[in-house]
């Protein structure tokens, strides 16, 4: 039985989540599987992988052939290389001590660059944001401005309005009281 390490898909329709599974290859995608070595969640920002990294290395010593898409997760989580590490062990090439020093090392070197990206996106989270908040501001300044500057026409235009009314009432008794001269005459 050829055993595969692949992905079962999970979740609802757009918004897919996986689990990272041991399968026989000829076990349908969703169906029969093994071992359920973790899950996979592509959704977030860095993704988020929880793997049991003892299964999963057990089950590449014992031969099973990870997809494509496993194998990057295998990778990125360390596994691959520990596989490799123990290889070079098993031949001699070095000490299982020096081995466990690489893989420690190198462990440490992948939690700085994840810690890296994920402070990359929240300063940029907070810089666009900034940046949002202040182009609201301006708006928000501009619309401030209008509605004084409309304010201010219509206190000038009631003002105007308001003059030419004083001179009309003006002008009617000046109107009214020359007709009378004559007729005084």
């Amino acid at each position: 039985m050829a055993v595969k390490i692949r992905l079962a898909r999970h979740g609802k329709k757009g918004y897919a989540f996986y689990h990272i599974v041991a399968a026989d290859s000829r076990a349908p995608r969703d169906g029969k599987f093994i071992e359920k070595l973790g899950t996979y969640n592509p959704n977030t920002n860095p993704a988020t992988i929880d793997l049991s990294f003892e299964k999963a290395l057990d089950w590449l010593q014992k031969g099973a052939q990870p997809t494509d898409t496993c194998r990057a997760i295998l990778s990125y989580k360390g596994v691959m290389y520990k596989k490799h590490l123990l290889g070079g062990v098993a031949k001699g090439a070095f000490t299982e001590a020096e081995a466990e020093a690489r893989f420690n090392k190198w462990l440490e070197a992948k939690a700085g660059k994840i810690e890296a990206k994920t402070n990359k996106l929240s300063t940029d989270a907070k810089s666009a944001e900034k940046a949002r908040m202040a182009a609201e501001a301006k708006i928000k300044e501009e619309r401030a401005a209008a509605i004084a500057e409309k304010k201010a026409a219509a206190e000038a235009a009631a003002r105007e309005a308001a003059a030419e009314a004083a001179a009309e009432t003006a002008e009617a008794p000046a109107e009214e009281a020359a007709p009378e001269a004559p007729a005084a005459e």
